[in-house]
């Protein structure tokens, strides 16, 4: 993740393009792209052109990945921490093979 991340950051310093990453445009950013991935099954859920939808999670998780670098956030921490709430409000016994919001189950 760590090379991922330098990249990144050289790609956008190379540009200049740091000054147009502050929090609030990363984030409108990243509901943006997941538009753009989300419009790769408007019409069909079966027959997409996964390089397109590679594409579209790569920008997804491109400006997530700038985002929490943006905030001084680990990501590998972060994740951990959420799936460890999400264990809690989800826990096995009741929620496998459930679709159901946590405080419905």
């Amino acid at each position: 993740m760590n090379e991922i991340m330098e990249r990144l950051r050289k790609f956008n310093q190379d540009r200049d393009w740091d000054q147009y990453h502050q929090p609030a445009n990363l984030a409108k950013s990243i509901v943006i792209e997941s538009a753009e991935l989300l419009e790769c099954f408007q019409w069909d859920n079966d027959n997409f052109n996964k390089q397109h939808v590679a594409e579209e999670l790569a920008d997804v998780l491109c400006y997530a990945f700038q985002l929490a670098d943006s905030l001084h956030m680990n990501i590998t921490e972060i994740m951990n921490d959420k799936i460890d709430k999400n264990a809690i409000k989800y826990p096995i016994e009741k929620a496998k093979g459930s679709s159901k919001k946590y405080n419905e189950l």
